[in-house]
């Protein structure tokens, strides 16, 4: 985007660009408008000199900084890849809507699209395939490592550091190791490097995945099957005890290969921009995913799954939900599942998920969670309150719906440590993840092939803190006081409070 220029406000015909006037100054910037946006560094020659006794710490001569919160309007970069319109409840890849792809693509084939841009052929997505399922097989060491994690590790704990520990296999993928400019020269060995990781990754994901689910179960690990698809080489990964020519069910296989495509991309996310953060420093792209694992991990992204299959859990039954509507509205009470940051009026992955479970349910049959699921849906969907607040389900909400599959067991009676659809409660967020490592991916890579190169994410802050002060001696000091201010007691008990009891050489008695 072009530089500011200062001039008289224009007239005539409409111009592409923004005409500011800085009041302090009197001076007129015309900012060009390039795709319906404004480069934020723009503002930066908007100088002025700072007011008598202004704080030094404003920079106010340096020109101004663009203040935005959580991102909730700045770009941090141009894509090719998703397109999402939140008033409308439109989601694309490349041009192509969810709702075409989810009922004719597949998940491997959706990622191929995401990844290289257009649909592949058929030799050309036989190639991908082939590549992604035959990098499934891990090193022997791995299942040390998985035994390392105590029995109930939190599988996402299990997942994000399985990420970073595949870095330490491959050497040739360590910009650190190879050069900084490995994945960045764009000529055919860079990309053979780059796409070598992104079958590794796309196809390890599973794998991993499915270990971190049987050291739950306390069960010995499976080598990835051949001849399967790449859903059904993942649930037979977590489920196959041993039986011959185990087939898992091509309705749920199906169902999880629609959930893998719907999730694989949702732009700018919060952690997908996670990896590109971490990206930005040009470290391997093990690290980069490893961190937007940990991202996804958070209960306001990835976590929200689980938070929703525990609010049902939470309401018991279908009759208790008036009474839980009217807790949500006196704010005594959290509803998850419905609404979203993005979409504003209908996220366009719940009408695919919702229907979906309806052909999973011809399979499975409904339990008395569903039924509380459903009627929490058409309550609040009758209800004003959250019409008025467009609070319609969103994509997490139906995903628990469909992933819930039938017990025979009472689901009302049952602890978080349930298995819904086979899972722990705690592994949803990992069938998030999963699939999501494809959109990371391709986010990760057009950011390492982008016009200009890669320059290091460093967002800019407002500093509110305090002016310059002289350092105080010890003896000298005023305590301060206060919650924020000091750190927290913490109770000991056990060995630690039997060691503080105790005398030893470095310590007399207390």
């Amino acid at each position: 985007m072009g530089r500011p220029t200062t001039s008289s406000l224009p007239e005539g015909t409409p111009q592409e660009s923004l005409t500011v006037r800085d009041n302090r100054t009197g001076k007129v910037y015309t900012i060009p408008i390039e795709d319906n946006a404004i480069s934020a560094t723009a503002f930066k020659s908007m100088a002025a000199p700072p007011k008598p006794g202004e704080r030094e710490e404003n920079e106010t001569a340096k020109g101004l900084r663009v203040q935005d919160k959580g991102f909730l309007n700045t770009a941090v970069m141009r894509s090719e890849i998703t397109y999402i319109d939140g008033e409308a409840g439109v989601l694309r890849y490349r041009g192509y809507p969810i709702e075409q792809l989810a009922l004719k693509s597949s998940h491997l084939e959706t990622a191929y699209l995401l990844i290289y841009g257009s649909l592949p052929t058929k030799e050309q997505y036989r190639f991908f395939e082939s590549e992604v399922m035959r990098h499934s097989v891990m090193h022997s060491d791995a299942e040390g490592f998985f035994r390392s994690f105590r029995y109930d590790a939190h599988p996402m704990s299990m997942l994000t550091s399985a990420f970073a520990m595949l870095g330490s296999y491959y050497s040739e993928a360590n910009p650190s190791l190879q050069g900084q400019r490995l994945y960045t020269k764009g000529d055919e060995m860079s990309l053979a490097t780059m796409d070598r990781q992104i079958y590794r990754l796309i196809g390890k994901a599973i794998t991993l995945a499915s270990m971190a689910y049987r050291v739950r179960q306390g069960r010995n690990f499976v080598t990835p099957p051949s001849g399967l698809s790449y859903t059904g080489s993942f649930l037979y990964q977590m489920d196959n005890l041993g039986e011959e020519n185990y087939t898992p069910n091509p309705i749920l296989e199906k169902a999880l290969d629609v959930l893998f495509l719907i999730h694989a991309d949702h732009e700018l996310n919060a952690s997908c921009t996670t990896v590109l953060q971490t990206g930005s420093s040009l470290v391997d792209p093990y690290s980069a995913i490893s961190a937007g694992c940990a991202s996804l991990y958070g209960p306001l992204h990835g976590g929200a799954n689980e938070a929703v299959i525990r609010m049902l859990i939470s309401i018991g039954s279908p009759e208790n939900v008036p009474a839980f509507i009217e807790a949500v509205k006196r704010r005594e009470k959290t509803l998850s599942g419905f609404g979203h940051r993005v979409y504003k009026t209908s996220d366009p992955r719940s009408f695919i998920v919702r229907k979906t479970a309806d052909e999973v349910f011809k399979v499975t049959g409904k339990d008395a969670l569903l039924e509380t699921a459903m009627a929490l849906h058409d309550a609040a969907m009758r209800d004003e309150y959250f019409i008025k607040r467009k609070l319609a389900p969103n994509v997490d909400f139906w995903c628990v719906v469909l992933a819930w599959f039938p017990s025979p067991t009472n689901a009302m009676t049952l602890t978080p440590t349930f298995f819904a659809g086979g899972f722990p409660l705690d592994f949803f967020p990992v069938l998030f993840a999963v699939p999501r490592v494809v959109g990371w991916l391709a986010h990760w890579r057009q950011m390492m092939l982008q016009e200009g190169g890669v320059k290091i994410w460093r967002p800019r802050q407002v500093y509110v803190g305090s002016g310059k002060r002289d350092y105080v001696p010890v003896e000298e000091r005023v305590p301060v006081e206060g919650l924020r201010q000091t750190p927290s007691k913490v109770e000991h008990g056990g060995i630690t409070k039997r060691t503080m009891l105790a005398t030893f050489k470095q310590r007399s008695k207390l």
